[in-house]
């Protein structure tokens, strides 16, 4: 595998020769391999079109390492450089060879003095071996090592900066040049493979020509994209390092870090407010198990390279009896057909787990692993019978191996995995008869054992059929998503059916069950003009087609259509726009035509469109105020990670019964766990309200200011043919920037949903949550980024936009996730989606409004404590304001200082007072424990209506007196405005006069009085004494009050 690196061009670089211009070159490092391109002599826009190549170590971690890109400028006659920029990029981003495109990257600095702008434009890919292989001579090849070895081998990092320092005094650099490290670097003595500079020996030109390799390759034409690939052999970076020359300083080397059933009907409407709390709970968590003496974690990359594996170190440990039944051989075939219809039973006490049946064959695979809790061995004997199903009698007894459960090794990951061992099989009756072999392996391990996912449980010894695929715990991704940008230009030669009329025209595009329309032409013709962009939102892989037809709006036909496949189309990461092409249009139902009638219709309309998939933007599939994900859609464009979340689902207590089974109620509980494109789900415990899961799960974080979801269902499909939707138990949100970093919040969640009746407490849920940072640094810089990628703010989609496009987006998620095996099905992913958070709730208007006022209390507070100090309530604090006040007039540089200080002493005190849990549904936040009967059931009710008509026109009463205040409120402070307005716009031509020879008479005040003693005076009388207070209003206020607005003018 190659790593190959297309150096294309760069732009508006910063001149460095003193002449107002450079030459500069590129210089690429990958794993201690370094690689140029030649230099571009004096030129602020060079274009290089090179292509380097460098081997990459599949032994190694490679997504964690980090590409450096460095742009310099070759300095003539004087051999050296002079640093231009460099970009680091992350191998994570890096794409397979063919999925590349043209990317531009802004140059950054090296130091944080270092003058650097700019950006340069790359494509990077892997490749396979074969397609890029170096066609170096042998002669050639030992001639560039007997030069590398040649070369002065440097001791230490003392003795290279002493010769290095020698070496440029000698080439007459002063000490101040030597010092200025960061803007000069020392003089370029060798290059990579054939680019060897003709200072360190001026033989190297020769021999190298002489082997039949050029040193220099020809530059394409601007307007040819095809890059040149560069045929010289990398040097590694320790060899370069070998030469005094090469640099003044050691280059650091950087390494980068991936519907509800509820059989009980009480409703918790007013229960005690712990029981809506988040709880500290104190389970009996696993350790870190040890090995190699290495701690086992998540890997992450580091200066020294430590590596850690995940671990269970989140959950309680619980044992497992694990049982694989891999084949068998040599069974005794039977006397009347000759075969054996084959399965094999595990029986461990009263618990027995069955295989598929492997119809006539006397060699059965089967590959089938059987776990057994050890809180459920019931038996010191494990038995594996082998037997042959029947159609009409019982099935018959082939043979069995017995295993001594005290004899049964134990295995701890990473340990390899056990490794299956052939079996005798005797007969079942103990007579010693050989039935043939069996391959087994019995083990003791945990769930953290890879066999755990795909392993069947004794937990769900009753399901059967397709039900036991709906029990095991799965890991979901959700689909790539892409906005597919159509921009419709024009059309020409569009003739309609009646060539005596010119048609008034639209174009209607569709992709799958999403459908837009452009605006219809301004007026009749036949060469109809629109540009208009009409987005869709796709998913990779891309199954649907673009399908554009144009038609006429006065007599609906169709003048002309195209399919389009979506491979076909660009794709975009930036701003740049693509290039529109020309598309012929066929007559409706053409491909039908037989081959004489398609020969009168060649001549066809064209539509001019743009199209482009937009990569730059993320595609919201959640809302945006507790989105779990913000990069953009290409991975080129992701940033490493910089931290780890890993949330270990202990188990839930208490939980209510869901549905009738036997005559009782049950509850077949699992979790759901979404966090960016990575959905999990935990194996569902049959028939208990208080299940145990401890599973534990991992994601990489991009971003702290992000949501995680859990969600606990009941499963409705442990039987075949069942098309009830799973019923929602509940579901918690935790914010990870409320988290304290590299630490376990162990904590019991309630599961609250709201019913018709109200809302009720379903149980809880007991979870275990790290965030583990990175680096502290990187994490600070995150809280000045934008929170969405830069599209969104260079081309930014309208509110019902992005609210459509969402909904588009949440149904191909649902569609793409209902065809896994298990499905996560549709009710799940919508409940998880939030897919009704924009219907109208007078519930949700009532706590909006109640977080409105919760903000402005403390204004109101403030305002209150001023008119008190105003009004000499407590005449000690006034007295403090008003030296306060004076102490900030005469010395107004504190008020800055004074004003932040403050800041920062309220902080501080409100430490004590911070959350010490992390946040959770709040049913008095979201006013549920006040809201009334006939307004849940109008949240639960259908959209259109399916209520009773005198039910509709009551509600529809209540929000017309409801719309009405809010009316008033709208209107009053518009007509605040127009009167502020109406100062200067001599509707009221005495109240203009007034105004502006008032602001005449203050303005020549104000220039002949100092700005302090009006201060002073304006303070001073601001906060006098109530016995020179008037009860009546103010005189300014009278006046605003008189100004005129538009109310009088509206119907």
């Amino acid at each position: 595998m190659k790593l190959v690196v297309e150096v294309i061009d760069a732009h508006d670089l910063m001149p460095k020769d003193g002449e107002g211009s450079a030459s500069p070159f590129v210089e690429v490092e990958f794993e201690n391999q370094l690689s140029r391109t030649r230099a571009v002599p004096k030129n602020l826009n060079p274009t290089w079109n090179h292509k380097l190549i460098f081997h990459l170590d599949q032994t190694k971690p490679y997504n964690r390492q980090t590409i450096e890109v460095s742009v310099y400028n070759e300095r003539r006659p004087i051999s050296g450089r002079n640093f231009l920029g460099r970009v680091r990029i992350p191998c994570s981003n890096i794409v397979k060879e063919g999925e590349e495109v043209y990317q531009v990257f802004p140059l950054e600095k090296k130091w944080i003095f270092s003058p650097v702008k700019g950006e340069i434009g790359l494509k990077l890919y892997f490749a396979s071996e074969s397609k890029h292989k170096k066609a170096l001579s042998p002669s050639f090849t030992a001639q560039v090592e007997e030069i590398s070895s040649s070369l002065p081998q440097v001791q230490d990092s003392t003795a290279a900066t002493t010769s290095t320092d020698n070496f440029l005094e000698n080439r007459g650099f002063t000490e101040k040049e030597i010092a200025e490290g960061p803007d000069m670097d020392a003089p370029e003595v060798a290059k990579e493979g054939v680019n060897f500079d003709c200072a360190v020996n001026s033989s190297v030109e020769a021999e190298a020509k002489s082997s039949g390799i050029d040193e220099t390759v020809d530059v394409p034409k601007e307007e040819s994209r095809e890059p040149v690939e560069e045929t010289a052999q990398q040097l590694h970076k320790h060899q370069a390092m070998q030469q005094p020359v090469i640099s003044i300083k050691k280059r650091p080397r950087v390494t980068s870090l991936t519907n509800v059933h509820p059989v009980s009907s009480q409703v918790h409407s007013r229960q005690n407010d712990e029981d809506f709390k988040v709880k500290d709970t104190n389970p009996q968590l696993g350790k870190r198990w040890s090995y190699g003496g290495i701690a086992r974690g998540w890997t992450r990359g580091g200066a020294k390279g430590e590596k850690f594996t995940s671990t269970y170190d989140l959950v309680e440990q619980m044992s497992y009896l694990y049982v694989r039944v891999v084949k068998a051989k040599e069974i005794t075939p039977s006397f009347m057909t000759g075969s054996r219809d084959a399965y094999v039973e595990v029986k461990l006490g009263n618990y027995r787990g069955r295989t598929k049946c492997v119809e006539k064959k006397l060699n059965p695979e089967w590959d089938q692993v059987f776990a057994f809790s050890k809180e459920r061995i019931q038996s010191s004997v494990l038995e594996v019978f082998v037997k042959d199903k029947e159609m009409v009698r019982k099935d018959d007894y082939l043979g069995r191996v017995v295993f001594d459960l005290n004899e049964v090794p134990t295995r701890v990951p990473p340990e390899s995995p056990l490794a299956p061992q052939w079996y005798r099989l005797e007969d079942w009756r103990g007579e010693g008869k050989i039935m043939g072999d069996i391959m087994l392996a019995v083990w003791m391990g945990t769930q953290a054992d890879e066999a755990f996912s795909d392993a069947w449980h004794s937990d769900a010894a009753t399901v059967y059929g397709e039900g036991i695929f709906n029990v095991r715990p799965k890991v979901y991704v959700s689909p790539k998503l892409w906005y597919l940008r159509v921009n419709i230009i024009e059309a020409q030669d569009v003739i309609p059916s009646d060539r005596n009329r010119l048609p008034e025209v639209f174009v209607k595009a569709q992709v799958g069950n999403q459908v837009l329309r452009t605006k219809i032409c301004s007026h009749p013709t036949t060469t109809p003009l629109w540009n208009e962009d009409l987005i869709f939102v796709v998913a990779e892989p891309f199954e649907e087609h673009l399908v554009i037809t144009v038609e006429d709006h006065v007599r609906p036909e169709v003048l002309g259509e195209i399919n389009l496949p979506l491979l076909h189309f660009d794709k975009r990461l930036d701003h740049r726009p693509v290039h529109s092409r020309w598309f012929p249009l066929e007559k409706h139902g053409f491909r039908l035509m037989e081959g004489d009638r398609r020969n009168e219709l060649k001549f066809a309309s064209r539509i001019h469109m743009r199209v482009c998939l937009e990569g730059g933007y993320h595609v919201l599939d959640e809302s945006a105020f507790y989105t779990s994900d913000q990069r953009p859609t290409s991975r080129q464009l992701w940033k490493p990670p910089i931290g780890i979340l890993e949330v270990g689902v202990l188990g839930a207590q208490s939980l209510l019964p869901m549905k009738m089974k036997d005559g009782h109620g049950s509850t077949d509980a699992y979790c759901v766990a979404k966090y960016g494109q990575k959905w999990v789900r935990t194996r569902t415990i049959l028939n208990t309200f208080n299940p145990r899961w401890n599973e534990q799960y991992t994601w990489e974080v991009y971003d702290p200011c992000t949501v995680i979801t859990l969600g606990v269902f009941d499963n409705c499909h442990l039987k075949d043919g069942n098309s009830t939707p799973d019923s929602q138990i509940g579901k918690v949100r935790v914010r990870l920037s409320m988290l304290e970093g590299n630490r376990t919040h162990i904590h019991s969640y309630p599961l609250l949903v709201l019913h018709p009746l109200g809302v009720k407490k379903m149980g809880e849920l007991e979870l275990a949550i790290r965030f583990t940072t990175f680096s502290l640094v990187n994490m600070i810089q995150i809280y000045g980024h934008p929170l969405l990628p830069k599209m969104h703010y260079l081309h930014p989609f309208t509110v019902n936009q992005l609210e459509n496009l969402r909904y588009q987006a949440m149904n191909i998620v649902a569609m793409r996730l209902g065809r896994a095996e298990p499905p996560l099905r549709k009710e799940v992913v919508e409940y998880m989606l939030d897919v009704d958070s924009h219907l109208w709730s007078i519930r949700r208007s009532k706590a909006n409004f109640f977080r409105i006022m919760s903000l402005l209390s403390r204004l109101i507070s403030i305002q209150r404590w001023f008119n008190d100090v105003c009004q000499w309530k407590n005449p000690i604090t006034s007295i403090l304001v008003h030296v306060l006040f004076l102490i900030l007039i005469f010395h107004p540089d504190l008020i800055l200082p004074t004003m932040f200080l403050y800041i920062f002493f309220v902080g501080i005190l409100n430490y004590r007072s911070r959350p010490r849990h992390p946040s959770h549904m709040d049913p008095q936040l979201s006013s549920a424990d006040t809201v009334q009967p006939d307004e849940l059931d109008e949240e639960f009710d259908t959209f259109p209506t399916s209520r009773s008509n005198d039910v509709v026109r009551m509600r529809y009463d209540r929000l017309r007196s409801i719309a009405g205040r809010i009316q008033t409120l709208v209107g009053d402070i518009a007509a605040q405005g127009e009167r502020i307005q109406s100062l200067w716009s001599w509707r009221d031509p005495r109240a203009t006069t007034i105004f502006i020879f008032f602001s005449l008479s203050v303005a020549i005040v104000l220039y002949a009085t100092p700005f302090r003693l009006v201060a002073m005076a304006t303070g001073v009388y601001c906060l006098r004494h109530p016995r020179f207070r008037s009860k009546l209003p103010s005189v300014p206020s009278n006046f605003f009050k008189r100004l005129p607005s538009k109310t009088d003018s509206l119907l």
